[in-house]
């Protein structure tokens, strides 16, 4: 494999890709000095791609929702034994996680790094799935999902989306619904493992105290190059409109104080790469224009007793779908949600002070290089951001290019009464 160096001057950091006989793109940041190295093994698979045409195929497979969680689940029982036991013998931890767009496969370690990346490589690369296992499985993942049907931030959540979309599979529990896994089987797990889980729609990710030239020769050695190359999974989503489905909607749970989660949704979607990047920059630096820290509006929702510290704001970006949100506890959300509003609509009518975009420019490009401290975060985010098409080493050239009319113009276009919706969990009532 032909391994290209991508070298950063500003971030003094060196990012090393190839790609495998296979089609795995493998991408390895060395640093030096650190105890701990961390490995990221990612399918570009989430519980939102449940409806697809196989490559190869032409008819179209509908599965049931929960398939890419499922499968995060029972990868990690083989033939042999739970997986977890082997990276256990050996002193590292692992995990796995299953998001919208991504289903993804981990471990970090201080020591055996390399006997460690062949059991995650290995694993990953052989699904054993029988009839009893998978009836197994589903209860364990019955019992996980009749859990968060009661949790709190977990309803707020998804009430939110299920707030902002009429069709979108992101409005869907990522685990899916006690109906829909049971009609879960060995063999849609299999197609879905062997559409989706193909190397040249993978990501191996490795971060700290490693040698790139041995990596590779670990891949190479491991990664088992499939019969035919993959051609392209073509993913089916329903049309969705552009406004939201309700403007409001309320839970009651077990909750001390009420919770709320409100935001806007994206109707400028379909793309991503540098463009998409942007987009999510500079939506970043109208949140904090309108409601950081160190803004009025913040300050004053705090000390009156509107919003705690765990209040907080994300704009989430992907290539179909994307929301901004604003959310925490709070004694009256509602009023949390006038005074939002009232600021947005006056900021729109007065005009956004370039002053306070210089400020905050700053105080954006400073988080972003704080992440590369992190590794866990760094390695997570990488790869999410790669398969939208996005390299975080084109991060600050891209935050570099934007200028004051382009937060002018977004402002205007994402932040409209007509997209926002917002989302309360509020305690039970006491007779």
């Amino acid at each position: 494999m032909e391994l290209q160096q991508y070298n950063h001057s500003i971030l003094k950091e060196t990012l090393y890709h190839s790609v495998d006989k296979s089609g795995l793109n493998v991408y390895v940041l060395p640093k030096k000095g650190y105890s701990k190295s961390y490995a990221i093994f990612a399918t570009h698979y989430g519980s939102i791609d449940s409806k697809f045409v196989m490559p190869g195929e032409d008819k179209e497979t509908e599965v049931p929702d929960g398939i890419a969680h499922f499968l995060e689940h029972k990868l990690f029982e083989q033939k042999e034994g739970n997986v977890f036991d082997q990276f256990s013998r050996l002193g590292s931890s692992a995990n796995a996680f299953t998001s919208f767009t991504t289903t993804a496969y981990l471990f970090s370690s201080t020591s055996k790094f390399y006997e460690n990346l062949d059991i995650l490589l290995n694993f990953v690369q052989n699904p054993y799935f029988t009839d009893e296992s998978v009836q197994k499985e589903r209860g364990i993942i019955g019992q996980e999902i009749r859990m968060y049907d009661d949790e709190p931030n977990w309803r707020v959540f998804f009430n939110f989306l299920g707030a902002l979309y009429h069709h979108h599979p992101v409005k869907k529990d990522i685990a899916g619904t006690i109906e829909s896994i049971s009609k879960i089987n060995k063999e849609i797990l299999y197609k879905c493992y062997n559409t989706f889980y193909h190397p040249a729609n993978m990501i191996l990710f490795v971060v700290g105290e490693v040698e790139p030239d041995k990596i590779i020769r670990h891949v190479d050695k491991n990664i088992v190059a499939k019969e035919s190359p993959q051609g392209e999974i073509k993913r089916i989503y329903p049309e969705e409109p552009t406004t939201v489905y309700k403007q409001k909607v309320e839970q009651n749970l077990s909750v001390s104080l009420p919770l709320f989660q409100m935001g806007f949704k994206d109707i400028d979607i379909g793309y991503g790469g540098i463009a998409l990047l942007k987009k999510d920059i500079v939506t970043r630096i109208i949140l904090e224009m309108i409601i950081g820290k160190s803004t009025s509006l913040y300050q004053s929702l705090y000390e009156q007793g509107l919003i705690n510290d765990t209040f907080q704001t994300d704009f989430n970006a992907e290539i179909n779908y994307g929301f901004t949100i604003f959310g925490g506890e709070s004694i009256h959300p509602e009023k949390v949600q006038q005074e939002i509003m009232h600021e947005i609509n006056r900021l729109q009518r007065d005009g956004l002070d370039k002053a306070v975009f210089d400020r905050i420019k700053k105080v954006i490009i400073g988080r972003f290089l704080r992440q590369f401290n992190n590794i866990d975060r760094l390695a997570n985010n990488f790869v999410a951001n790669l398969f939208k098409d996005i390299n975080l080493f084109d991060y600050i050239k891209t935050y570099q290019s934007i200028t004051f009319d382009d937060i002018q113009q977004r402002f205007t276009k994402h932040f409209k009464n007509d997209n926002m919706a917002i989302s309360i969990i509020k305690p039970h009532e006491t007779n």
